[in-house]
């Protein structure tokens, strides 16, 4: 069987993606053959393109995929030819139309979700369920701060942090994704004119927020740090602007004892059943309505390099797909 895929040669801006043609192995012992209807395009992708995030060259791109199992090697027994299922994280190579994946990695689809909604959200949703429920736990009567609230995890952990109760505060880029935000969080700060410590103070009447989950970086270190209340947790787990610059820890110090945490989907799902109830629970909160997960942009697998203009131009929103 012969699979397209989109693959580097080298690290640097979107043009290094090239469509390649390749003869694909039988799956061996422990894997899964998948036929992928859609791959999920994420800003780490742009990290692992750009060598922000080094991956071993000559090498694929994307991190997760949805479809259906076409083979299955020996030795699995959890999944059958004619399953659905999808998988997030772990080595990139999801821009393709067939994969061979560990069996152990992959996760089933339940019938209530697309292929596309778990194609291109599951990543997200299990990194917005380990940052709400085990990073640190959000519980009713919270109010949290949430950047980038119109991108693709920020959509979901809005959404989601609002179901258990709290009250959310979204930052965004510009006025459009200050409305498109704006459904599901009860203050938006547009952060290119807007202070959004001074905000945050105003809306808690000077307290701070107990947690900021901040995926944007460079850009609102500060006023992450700024926004949190005495004891508080900054949650960074995204360079979209990029990388956070060295600073003193005294700094933790002097803003109120500050917690701060640099997490990671792969260490939160480092087992099975780590894997398996992190994608049932995200699967689960769109099964009952507590989170609508949408897919905002499509593009075909050979226009791989436009998603990844328009995802670092800030042009999309939510949640975005490749089509094999």
């Amino acid at each position: 069987m012969r699979a397209l895929s989109i693959r580097i040669q080298q690290h640097g801006d979107p043009s290094v993606l090239e469509v390649t043609e390749s003869e694909l192995p039988s799956p061996a012992v422990g894997e899964v053959l998948i036929r992928q209807s859609a791959a999920g395009v994420n800003f780490i992708d742009t990290y692992h393109r750009s060598g922000l995030y080094p991956i071993a060259l000559p090498g694929g791109l994307g991190v997760e995929a949805a479809g259906v199992v076409e083979a299955i090697g020996a030795g699995v027994h959890e999944f059958k030819p004619g399953d659905r299922v999808a998988y997030a994280g772990g080595a990139p190579g999801a821009y393709a139309s067939h994969r061979i994946m560990p069996a152990a990695r992959v996760v089933p689809v339940p019938a209530p979700i697309s292929e596309e909604v778990a194609a291109a959200t599951l990543l997200r949703g299990m990194t917005a369920q380990y940052l709400l429920k085990r990073t640190f736990k959000v519980e009713s009567g919270m109010t949290v701060l949430i950047h980038a609230a119109a991108g693709g995890v920020g959509q979901i952990a809005c959404q989601w942090a609002r179901a258990l109760g709290a009250r959310v505060i979204g930052t965004v880029g510009n006025a459009d994704k200050a409305a498109l935000a704006a459904r599901w969080c009860d203050l938006v700060i547009d952060y290119s004119h807007e202070d959004v410590a001074a905000q945050v103070r105003a809306f808690t009447a000077g307290r701070g927020v107990p947690v900021v989950y901040d995926g944007v970086g460079a850009a609102t270190f500060e006023a992450s740090l700024d926004s949190l209340a005495p004891r508080g947790m900054l949650v960074s787990f995204g360079n979209a602007s990029g990388p956070v610059p060295p600073f003193s820890p005294g700094i933790l110090a002097q803003k109120g004892s500050l917690f701060l945490t640099r997490p990671t989907l792969g260490h939160y799902t480092l087992t099975r059943q780590e894997l398996i109830d992190t994608a049932e629970d995200y699967f689960t909160a769109v099964s009952r309505g507590d989170v609508i997960a949408e897919v905002h942009q499509r593009y075909a697998l050979a226009d791989a390099a436009q998603a990844h203009r328009d995802l670092e131009a800030r042009k999309t929103t939510g949640s975005t797909l490749l089509i094999p």
